[in-house]
């Protein structure tokens, strides 16, 4: 397990019983655009097979931030579910967290780690992080998309051979 705690006592672990999974549920399940309406076994799921970076509040302990990284601990990392509480936000929590998971991420060898952001450019762009040169990366999609007659679905109807 990987610990770290800040000038002013904040405490970022890795131990998955310190996460509060309850409250990641609900940070992601109602607040995060990426996961809205995310079950709670799912979110589960994704950190029993993910590491869990949790940023405990000083004093009370009590989580306020999230990070999971989906990783072979080796070569590549995928930084997602990256959530601060709205209450601690603007004291630097985000740029901390990711800065500390790429160090710990670095410190097992992993050379290449990757995240999607909507909204927090500038929050990991302090930290390292830019933008993908869109010409290598392909992806295989499967959320659910609406459907209209304005927008069609491009991908080819899927059939069943006997």
């Amino acid at each position: 397990m990987f610990s770290l705690t800040r000038a002013d006592g904040y405490q970022l672990s890795t131990d998955p019983d310190r996460l509060d999974l309850d409250r990641v549920h609900h940070w992601l399940s109602t607040d995060a655009y990426w996961a809205l309406g995310r079950e709670r076994e799912t979110v589960a799921r994704a950190f029993a097979g993910s590491i869990g970076f949790g940023v405990y509040r000083p004093g009370d302990g009590r989580q306020v931030a999230v990070a999971r990284v989906v990783t072979d601990r080796a070569t590549f990392a995928w930084l997602c579910d990256v959530y601060v509480d709205p209450a601690e936000r603007g004291r630097g929590l985000g740029t901390w967290l990711a800065g500390a998971v790429r160090d710990h991420l670095a410190g097992l060898g992993v050379r290449r780690i990757l995240l999607a952001t909507a909204d927090a450019h500038g929050v990991y762009a302090k930290v390292g992080f830019g933008p993908v040169d869109v010409r290598h990366w392909m992806e295989y999609d499967r959320r659910v998309k609406p459907v209209t007659r304005k927008d069609p679905d491009p991908r080819p109807p899927l059939t069943v051979e006997a």
